[in-house]
């Protein structure tokens, strides 16, 4: 149970560490997951529409409109029409939310690559398998129906 108890204290200080990163540039807290989303699916080669920002971030229809319109307001996505598809639009992450992500979190992320410093390659690797197999089992748990 301590790993558990590790990984809570983990997620909490990162997300007080969001928290505030929201809260200097008026964000709300989905506001800042959604560019996490964006930016993830950016990097990875994936395109997102707001149908499907919508679903990551169990939003309706209405709430993604709001959303994206205030992150668009803010100058921090913009939405363009897909060119093989004109009916379809795609969300895209305006470089002024990397240049804030970087101002804000880029020293934590270095202190967080030398602190990795002190593992050797095996042990990193064990750490990787350990993380992707408890954000797949948290992802499941969190797919599954509530029980009563």
């Amino acid at each position: 149970m301590r790993l558990i108890h590790l990984m809570r204290a983990l997620t909490v200080e990162l997300d007080l560490f969001g928290a505030e990163f929201a809260s200097r540039n008026n964000l709300h807290p989905t506001d800042l997951r959604a560019l996490i989303h964006l930016l993830d699916a950016a990097r990875a080669g994936q395109v997102v529409t707001p149908g499907r920002l919508g679903e990551a971030l169990h939003l309706n229809s209405a709430g993604t409109t709001g959303l994206v319109d205030r992150l668009e307001r803010l100058g921090l996505v913009r939405r363009e029409r897909d060119p093989q598809d004109r009916r379809r639009v795609l969300l895209t992450v305006e470089q002024r939310a990397m240049d804030l992500g970087q101002g804000f979190f880029g020293t934590l992320i270095a202190q967080l690559v030398a602190a990795m410093g002190e593992f050797d390659p095996s042990e990193l690797k064990a750490v990787r398998r350990f993380l992707e197999t408890m954000t797949a089992t948290v992802t499941a748990a969190a797919r599954e129906p509530l029980s009563p």
